[in-house]
């Protein structure tokens, strides 16, 4: 199981800003968080690939 938190995600979706990302992960289409630990949110990694597929096809990784 591989976990990714905002900074990760920020790289996978080509390096956006921080506050794009929190925007993003904060809109009801984007995964449930499966922890909120004191170092922020962490999400499954396949959550996300999922997600970025859906979302920014131009994105997601083969």
């Amino acid at each position: 199981m591989e976990l990714v938190g905002a900074a990760e995600i920020r790289v996978m979706l080509g390096g956006i800003s921080k506050q794009r990302v929190y925007v993003i992960t904060s809109n009801r289409n984007f995964p449930e968080p499966v922890a909120d630990l004191v170092q922020g949110k962490v999400w499954l990694k396949s959550d996300v690939q999922e997600w970025i597929k859906e979302h920014r096809p131009e994105l997601a990784a083969d």
